[in-house]
This record gives structure tokens, C-alpha cells and sequence, in this order.
């Protein structure tokens, strides 16, 4: 299992920075190659699509842990990626840290781990870049509506 955490701080309130986290239909936006669809609450799933234009794969989760405004953790369930992911976000004195982590199952056993060591700072350049997007993405959206009760 390989770990991928990264953080960033927000000058927003809690409740704004996670209503920007699950705007699935937006997150596209901010998140690198990436276009999420799907539900929000327990149990609901939800579905990325990966890569450039027609180029990539399906990510389909499930929502394992929704506490609005502070976690939200899925599941895993395709057949590329494996493993369990949380947004949480975490009151600051100025605002929120919104925290972004990946539990991933690899493949190939011993040759997956050496092979994602070796590929981990590609794999973060875009994590990262997408984090900083993340950031300025909030700063300019403005108060939305939160999608943060019940399930659709």
C-alpha cells in the first residue's frame, strides 16, 4: 500500500472550503486530467474519469464516510485504481487546511512498490499542482450553495 497526503491552507471557512471539495461536477476545475460525476451522503457513488480527452479510464468509488463540512472518504472500487481516498478539512485560525490523502492498493506486489517509488515525484507534480489550483479555485468561487446533507 503506498500513502499520498497533501495539504493546503485556505483562507475560508470550513464550510466553503468543503462545499468546493465535493463539487464533483466542478472538480474537473481544479483536480489535474480529471471529471467527477455522481452523488453525495453515505453510500452514494461516484464516478472519475482519468486522462486527456478520450484517453484514460473510469475511477468508480463509493462514499464510505461523509461529515459535512470536514470528511468525506470513498472507496476505490474500479479495476486501475484500488485503495481508499479522504477530503477532510480542518478549521484554522485564518480559515481551513483542506487535506487530501491516498491509501492506494498497488499492483504487481513487490515491482509495484519499487515502481511507484521510483515514479512518486511525477505522480505528485500534478497533485500538487492541482492543489494549488484548488486554492485559488476557492478564493474565487465565492460563497456556493453546499451540497453537504442527504444524498442525491
Amino acid at each position: 500500500m503506498a500513502e499520498v497526503s497533501l495539504s493546503v491552507e485556505l483562507a475560508a471557512p470550513p464550510e466553503e472550503v468543503w462545499a468546493a471539495a465535493v463539487d464533483w461536477a466542478r472538480q474537473g476545475e481544479w483536480m489535474a486530467f480529471t471529471r467527477v460525476s455522481g452523488g453525495h451522503g453515505l453510500g452514494a457513488t461516484l464516478t472519475a474519469f482519468t486522462g486527456v480527452g478520450r484517453l484514460g479510464f473510469d475511477d468508480p468509488m463509493t462514499i464510505t464516510a461523509w461529515e459535512p463540512p470536514y470528511r468525506c472518504v470513498v472507496r476505490h472500487d474500479g479495476r486501475v485504481v484500488r485503495g481508499t481516498a479522504a477530503f477532510e478539512v480542518v478549521p484554522a485560525p485564518n480559515g481551513a487546511t483542506f487535506v487530501w490523502t491516498e491509501w492506494l492498493v498497488l499492483p504487481f506486489g513487490l515491482l509495484g512498490e519499487v515502481g511507484f517509488a521510483v515514479l512518486r515525484p511525477l505522480v505528485l507534480r500534478p497533485l500538487r499542482s492541482s492543489m494549488a489550483r484548488f486554492a485559488r479555485w476557492v478564493s474565487t468561487r465565492g460563497t456556493p450553495a453546499s451540497p453537504s446533507r442527504g444524498t442525491t
